[in-house]
């Protein structure tokens, strides 16, 4: 490529980062660093009525959980600040005027009223080539009403004079040529009655200052691309213009329509990165990290909906991806999102790093359900032991806390139906004989159930799941004598007593 490649994510602060948002980050951050690039973040906070206090560090503290470093942001500074909108307010309005001495743009006066009452008169009215000389602006005014009403500071605002009669056309890099025809497309509005740009003007002024060689968007935005394409056109000319890709949707684990918060409170898994409180509702939205998922995992996860690089491989670190990642592989089509596969690569992600570096996440989990951990060492080996049960951190406290806990419920109903005396007596000798061994290791204590059990003349496979239970309240764990060297000789004897305890 030419042009050192600089692209960008530009995110509203208005709330949590949704996993599609995310996403578009991961897109931006591969392919710039692919091509040795620059990822930008910019803060687009034009809209001063969505602002939410608290939004924009919360997208810094995503990104950087995520591991996604912007290059350049109103945090991480950088030759092209400042990076929020709301402190570029005031270029955007020479640019606005450029347009509207060209007859490219308009003044438009018309009040909330008057747009109401054009609305209830024509069904899904459209300020558009077809309405504009009903309505009261620049081009129904003469020279000299317009420069009274400016003068006299009137509230307006300008809007784009979009062509009549033209098929307005550019190549995506996913999609390939996609056309569009201008009579269908309305005069937005380029800058607010307050001076603050739209959208519209303030990403294509922006990109051009910045510099921007590819913007990576969702296709959400697709039928914006008309009225960006005749900015640049006029503004800084099509030649300037980034190249541009419109991402595939995440969509609804059925395939229905784009994911939503809504969906993921409704089948009960996050569609957020990270936990969000609204300040304004107090409503709290859980994140992919405090449900138990490792950045690494997360990650992985996104880059696999909607793109993969051909060979069938699934698991990549961040490196792996940067080195495989092409535009040309994103796919057209929307990709369903599935919590299940999303844990299972939580849970490969388990696997593949080393229990040390996660550990302290656990630590958390087990100490936000009163369970204090002292011995860190003890932990990492109940980890290693349970972790090919779990896939996230969560399930660590269901899987390991009788390790560090004995269990409040045994569930003695599974062993009574075939308990008998000669059971209950096996088990009284072999506390004996647990209480007298030197060596409390899991194959001398495995060795000495058998034997014992072998002397009773029964079978030890009768015998494993009465001692389980005993031990973990439940059918489940790691190997038991495991969990008995484990919790230790004084524990173990005790666990067993409490359980034959009940079974009298």
């Amino acid at each position: 490529m030419d042009k050192k490649v600089r692209v960008r994510f530009a995110p509203s602060p208005t709330g949590g980062l949704h996993l599609g948002g995310v996403r578009t980050v991961l897109f931006n951050y591969l392919f710039a660093k692919h091509h040795g690039g620059d990822f930008i973040l910019r803060i687009e906070d034009t809209d001063q009525t969505r602002f939410v206090p608290g939004a924009e560090e919360y997208i810094f503290n995503c990104l950087a959980w995520c591991g996604l470093t912007p290059d350049e942001s109103a945090i991480h500074g950088g030759p092209y600040g400042p990076y929020r909108q709301s402190e570029r307010k005031a270029l955007y309005r020479d640019y606005a005027e450029q347009l509207v001495a060209k007859g490219l743009a308009y003044y438009a006066f018309d009040t909330a009223e008057a747009l109401e009452a054009k609305r209830k008169e024509i069904p899904n009215f459209q300020y558009s080539h077809a309405t504009r000389l009903q309505m009261k602006n620049s081009l129904t005014l003469s020279k000299e009403e317009t420069e009274q009403l400016l003068a006299a500071q009137t509230p307006h605002v300008i809007r784009i004079n979009m062509p009549a009669d033209e098929t307005i056309s550019f190549t995506d890099m996913i999609r390939g040529e996609v056309n569009f025809h201008s009579a269908l497309v309305d005069d937005k509005v380029l800058l607010k009655a307050d001076g603050m740009p739209t959208y519209h003007l303030a990403v294509v002024v922006d990109d051009y200052l910045m510099k921007i060689t590819h913007a990576f968007r969702g296709e959400e935005w697709l039928p914006s691309a008309p009225v960006h394409i005749v900015l640049w056109k006029h503004l800084f000319g099509l030649e300037n213009m980034p190249q541009w890709a419109h991402l595939p949707l995440i969509l609804k684990p059925d395939g229905n329509g784009k994911l939503s918060k809504r969906d993921g409170d409704r089948l009960g898994f996050p569609v957020f990165a990270m936990d969000w409180q609204d300040p304004r509702t107090n409503e709290k939205t859980t994140g992919f990290k405090e449900r138990g998922f490792l950045p690494e995992a997360f990650i992985n996860m996104l880059a696999m909906l909607g793109w993969n690089d051909g060979t069938g491989q699934e698991i990549f670190t961040l490196e792996e991806l940067v080195k495989q990642f092409s535009m040309e592989r994103v796919h057209k089509g929307g990709a369903k999102f599935d919590y299940e596969k999303a844990k299972w690569f939580n849970h490969e992600w388990l696997k593949k790093l080393p229990v040390e570096q996660w550990m302290p996440e656990v630590k958390k989990q087990f100490e936000a359900n009163n369970i204090t951990i002292t011995d860190d060492k003890k932990l990492i080996e109940v980890i290693e032991l349970v972790k090919d049960r779990c896939s996230l951190f969560s399930d660590f406290v269901q899987q390991a806390s009788f390790f560090f806990k004995a269990p409040e419920a045994i569930e003695v109903t599974a062993i009574q139906p075939k308990w008998n005396e000669q059971k209950n007596l096996f088990f009284a000798e072999l506390i004996r004989a647990y209480e007298l061994m030197p060596l409390w290791k899991h194959d001398e204590l495995e060795k000495e159930f058998k034997e014992i059990a072998a002397v009773n003349d029964i079978k030890p496979g009768e015998l494993m799941l009465p001692l389980r239970i005993m031990l973990v309240g439940g059918k489940f764990g790691p190997h038991v004598f495991n969990i008995a060297e484990i919790i230790g000789k004084e524990e173990t004897i005790k666990r067993m007593q409490h359980t034959l305890g009940m079974l009298k």
